[in-house]
């Protein structure tokens, strides 16, 4: 169970923080959610309490593990499959399953594709969405600007 306060990442969103729990009703049933604000894009999610677990939310990585993620980001294996429905459908289940490492390779794989040979429409909304839920959660992580960190991103791939 989470408290105000909380720093969590929601799989397929991101990270955020707890701001408020609150009771609303749906169908005559009433439920407690979790208010979570995004610090990327100024948005709140409501996340249901009973299914915290099941939707995979989890506590933010600490600092000494963002600084892992960064630092191996320049070092992650690649791998480009051919078949544009195969690598989608990939990708969108390591987004899914809200695998930090799992989210930066597809982040390293679009990006280097994205420089090779350009990207579909499809995969630069894939790449935007992997982007905002990696670097919000190192955001929360390290206490530093997004800008920062995307910087550090393109770096690795000039590397």
């Amino acid at each position: 169970m989470y408290s105000i306060g909380d720093k969590v990442v929601y799989p397929m969103y991101g990270a955020g923080i707890i701001e408020s729990i609150e009771e609303q009703e749906f169908q005559g049933t009433v439920n407690k959610y979790y208010v979570m604000k995004m610090p990327m894009g100024d948005m709140k999610v409501m996340i249901p309490m009973l299914n915290a677990e099941k939707i995979g939310i989890r506590d933010v990585i600490d600092d000494k593990e963002a600084d892992r993620v960064i630092g191996e980001f320049a070092t992650l294996e690649t791998e480009c499959e051919h078949s544009w429905n195969k690598r989608y459908r990939e990708n969108m289940l390591k987004i899914k399953g809200g695998n930090i490492y799992e989210v930066a390779a597809v982040v390293k794989a679009l990006m280097c594709r994205d420089r090779e040979k350009g990207l579909s429409t499809g995969e630069k909304k894939m790449l935007t969405n992997a982007k905002q839920i990696l670097i919000s959660e190192l955001v929360l992580a390290k206490n530093i600007a997004q800008e920062e960190i995307e910087r550090l991103f393109e770096a690795a791939l000039d590397a």
